[in-house]
């Protein structure tokens, strides 16, 4: 009986200690991520933007487009900031689910648009050659970084727009001030630790505090046998999608 007083004396004293305190609010399985939920989100599937903010109408060129909440808040700093640098900052696109990538892909693909005025089921009838050219710009559907609510389009989606006068202002503010707001550029060009992966653009900026988690989670869930659902899909696995174009950024915005 004594033996078990001292048992439930120490149980107390021990449960009011801090340290028993904040083991309770431990949450239990707090890193556990189920892999079908993450390969829906990371693919752009089951509406997964729905859980983003709506973008006003100021800061884009087009109503309804979407963005990560915090994503959001950062670019209205970062937009609040250009301003007072005579710099406007335009999102032309930002959240895209897996059907709308699927319908620029196949646009592309079928010949419905023309690629650098080709039609590609015309001037490239192999599968991979004709995937390789439109991956030059444009995501394969599941692997785009627009799926996660991270990624915006800014001002132009002309390199050329940026190399000279108000565009070239805008790019150079980017460049010097983006990072402060959380942002990076995951296209630069060719070379420097990225030799894989879409041509340059230097309008596509990404969210890094929140990219980052779904960067690795794609390098941990994704896999190249998991695309499918659109034409051109069987290529995939030949290009190997996954480690050359959703890893395929530039290295700071790992």
């Amino acid at each position: 009986m004594l033996t078990q007083k001292l048992l439930l004396i120490s149980t107390l004293i021990f449960a009011a200690t801090p340290q028993a305190q904040a083991d309770q609010h431990i949450p239990q399985a707090a890193n556990t991520i189920d892999p079908n939920s993450a390969i829906t989100f990371l693919m752009g599937k089951a509406g997964v933007e729905d859980r983003f903010a709506t973008i006003a109408s100021r800061y884009a060129s087009r109503k309804g487009l979407k963005l990560d909440p915090k994503a959001y808040e950062a670019f209205k700093q970062m937009h609040a900031a250009a301003k007072k640098d005579g710099i406007k900052l335009v999102i032309k696109s930002a959240t895209r689910n897996f059907g709308y990538q699927k319908g620029i892909w196949e646009r592309k693909w079928t010949g419905a648009r023309k690629v650098d005025g080709q039609n590609l089921s015309r001037s490239m009838p192999d599968p991979t050659t004709r995937a390789l050219k439109i991956l030059e710009n444009s995501s394969m559907p599941g692997s785009s970084r627009h799926h996660w609510g991270t990624d915006i389009d800014l001002n132009s989606f002309n390199n050329n727009y940026f190399r000279s006068g108000k565009g070239k202002r805008e790019y150079d503010w980017l460049v010097a001030n983006a990072a402060t707001f959380g942002f990076c550029q995951p296209y630069t060009a060719k070379g420097n630790g990225r030799n894989t992966g879409y041509n340059e653009e230097r309008w596509h900026w990404t969210y890094m505090p929140v990219s980052q988690r779904y960067t690795n989670d794609a390098g941990m869930y994704l896999n190249d046998a998991l695309f499918g659902g659109f034409q051109g899909a069987e290529t995939a696995q030949q290009i190997k999608i996954v480690e050359n174009y959703v890893l395929g950024i530039d290295p700071a915005c790992r």
